[in-house]
């Protein structure tokens, strides 16, 4: 069957409606484009929203996961862990900073970190661990933590598939971003995201100093505020001495991480419609599940506790086939269901510790995370995204139940 008359359906794609339009419009007619009011007031409003004590809007969500590492003190020598199923964003960050990127293996369930093989592949030089929260699923962050404070190590939360997301400990729900078991959240506003601001990230933390230091680096290490003063080394000197409305310092090494304020005013605009884009991308994986529960050569994502699927703000939606019992190869299934059914699908993730730079700079290879690997062999992510209508996810299913 080819229905070539029907429009693409990519794995992930944003969705700009005409308010948000108007808003990025009258953004743009403000006298301030760079990072302004509109940042600031997008950052109340995410804080208010995940219950952290403060969120710092940058450019993309690697900036903010490099100002993590910064703000958080690791630095050469010390070691990161963090999963192997994950954009290369998630590992590189440790060695923007000179720290050693490594990896623990996953469960095979959520497809996050496993806080049980984190635990017993423990080394005494990690300094910080990054848990990914993968296709919205939220890691066992309260596990991860117990492990990781035990050893005096820091949690960042690689949050960038769970804006919107919540999950329950306790008996309480907890939002993603302002529960006390991550010391510093990232989220990322890329457009297959759950919300987008085009390009752009947040880091979002309760510690005081961890956000004052972010928002310094994220402009240069530049200050303007008289606290931070120290002068400039020649202030025996008048004209160096002074120090007038043009004045500044530069106390740290500092990066051009900043946003647009009408980036922002998108963000803002998006964050109204957040609770409708997560409730249908929801109806999305219930009606996925349905379908292929009892297919004998597909596997189900599934949620491990403290993950509750009314929580989830799924991303993406991955499954894993058998590609043997299909008898088909994955690049056959991607070419049949893009050619005949118009369906786009990605793979995601090819495990970190298995490209070739971290190979050759750190010698990781076949056999360090064997759930992962065997993971990648198999997975294959569906489109899934809130503008899809129900005509759209029928067509998905039919194409992928008429493969065999």
């Amino acid at each position: 069957m080819s229905i070539p008359h029907l429009p693409p359906l990519p794995y992930g794609r944003q969705l700009i409606s005409e308010e948000d339009v108007a808003a990025v419009a009258e953004a743009l007619r403000a006298d301030l484009l760079t990072t302004g009011p509109r940042s600031a007031q997008f950052e109340r409003q995410m804080a208010e929203m995940t219950g952290a004590k403060h969120a710092i809007v940058v450019c993309n969500a690697t900036a903010a996961l490099h100002l993590a590492m910064r703000v958080a003190g690791v630095g050469p020598g010390d070691r990161t862990v963090t999963s192997p199923n994950t954009f290369t964003a998630s590992a590189n960050c440790a060695a923007f900073v000179g720290a050693i990127p490594d990896f623990s293996d996953i469960d095979p369930v959520s497809y996050n970190l496993d806080p049980v093989t984190l635990a017993a592949g423990w080394k005494p030089d990690t300094k910080a661990v990054v848990a990914v929260d993968y296709a919205g699923q939220p890691a066992n962050l309260p596990e991860i933590a117990r492990v990781a404070r035990a050893h005096g190590a820091v949690v960042i939360e690689d949050a960038c598939h769970a804006v919107g997301g919540a999950f329950s400990h306790e008996g309480r729900e907890w939002k993603i971003g302002g529960h006390p078991w991550a010391d510093l959240t990232t989220f990322s506003f890329h457009p297959v995201k759950t919300m987008t601001t085009g390009e752009g990230g947040m880091i979002l933390t309760d510690n005081d100093e961890y956000a004052e230091r972010a928002r310094i680096l994220r402009t240069h290490g530049i200050v303007r505020d008289a606290r931070y003063f120290t002068g400039l080394g020649c202030d025996e000197n008048p004209a160096f001495a002074e120090r007038g409305p043009w004045y500044y310092e530069m106390i740290d090494l500092g990066w051009n991480y900043r946003i647009t304020d009408f980036q922002c005013e998108l963000g803002m605009a998006q964050l109204r419609h957040l609770p409708r884009f997560v409730a249908r991308r929801r109806e999305i994986v219930a009606r996925y599940n349905e379908a292929f529960a009892d297919v004998p050569w597909l596997k189900l994502p599934g949620l491990q506790p403290p993950a509750r699927p009314e929580m989830t703000s799924w991303h993406l939606y991955t499954l894993q086939f058998d590609f043997t019992a299909l008898g088909r190869t994955r690049t056959q299934v991607m070419d049949v269901l893009r050619t005949q059914w118009g369906i786009g699908t990605q793979v995601l993730y090819i495990p970190v510790h298995l490209q070739p730079w971290y190979r050759h700079t750190y010698g990781y290879g076949p056999g360090k995370c064997p759930v992962a690997e065997t993971y990648y062999t198999r997975a294959l992510s569906l489109p899934l995204y809130p503008a899809m209508t129900d005509a759209d996810v029928e067509r998905v299913v039919k194409g992928v139940l008429e493969l065999s």
